[in-house]
């Protein structure tokens, strides 16, 4: 999941590290990725992620109950329907699916990146809280998101 490590620094003074990590979706959801996250990031400082994607975005959200997960999808669907639902008419980027323009705006609405601070080689997430990749296309993907600690 993770490739492309590398690291920089004077001695280890100001170490930096930096890598990505490449996600398979299998369609619109989050996927929680906290533990590759929490593996990869050693060390002090602040972590930086980053998807290198328009239709998809990246949360911090509760990870004890999946239902949080169904219901946030859900909602967003709601929100931002297909183009091909009567109230999107509007919309002129068509071409690449009915699924296509609304992931590029529920992308422009939510985070694409996230800062999370690391204190001795751990993320300072709360009790409940997971890192995310919201996919909002419907067919799978494989996405990657850029880590860096510095």
């Amino acid at each position: 999941m993770s490739r492309a490590t590398g690291f920089s620094g004077d001695a280890g003074l100001h170490m930096t590290r930096q890598t990505t990590f490449d996600m398979r979706t299998s369609g619109q959801g989050l996927y929680e990725f906290t533990r590759d996250v929490s593996t990869w990031a050693k060390g002090t400082g602040l972590l930086t992620l980053f998807v290198q994607h328009t239709s998809c975005s990246l949360l911090i959200q509760e990870n004890a109950d999946p239902e949080v997960q169904v219901d946030l999808t859900n909602f967003f669907k709601r929100l931002v329907p297909p183009t091909t639902h009567p109230d999107m008419a509007y919309l002129t980027h068509t071409y690449e699916g009915p699924d296509d323009m609304p992931a590029h705006i529920k992308s422009a609405l939510l985070p694409v990146s996230l800062q999370i601070p690391v204190t001795d080689g751990r993320l300072a997430l709360g009790t409940w809280q997971g890192i995310y990749l919201f996919e909002h296309r419907d067919a799978p993907k494989v996405r990657s998101v850029v880590a860096h600690l510095g």
